[in-house]
């Protein structure tokens, strides 16, 4: 699979898209392989505060449970509540299954993270 070169991506397998000081967090494509079949995901209330690479929740599959990792810091505005019914869509549509919404404390912390190329070669 080709990953999204408008995302970012970290090496714990975590991806942002960022839009000005906001950016929509999910998991990868690999991570969600490696998972298996997904079946329940945790996520933080609106509200939390994150460092980056803090957990900010767990994803829990078939064969383990797995951290949920911050690549930013800043705070949760924003929760996709529909993975609690349907935690299945992570995969599926694992680069369109937003788990958390964060507003960026610094938007610096995006420079750290890998562009798609990066990301695929790490995965090597």
């Amino acid at each position: 699979m080709a990953y999204p070169s408008q995302l970012k991506y970290t090496k714990d397998h975590e991806w942002i898209e960022l839009a000005g000081d906001r950016g929509k967090v999910g998991i990868t494509d690999y991570a969600q392989q490696q998972l298996g079949d997904v079946v329940y995901v945790e996520l933080p209330d609106v509200g939390a505060k994150l460092k980056q690479g803090q957990s900010f929740g767990t994803i829990e599959s078939v064969k383990a449970v797995s951290e949920l990792y911050s690549p930013v810091a800043g705070e949760v505005v924003e929760v996709n509540a529909a993975l609690k019914d349907k935690p299945e869509a992570v995969n599926t549509d694992p680069h369109g299954s937003w788990m958390i919404v964060i507003k960026l404390a610094n938007p610096a912390d995006a420079g750290s993270l890998l562009d798609a190329a990066q990301y695929e070669a790490s995965l090597k």
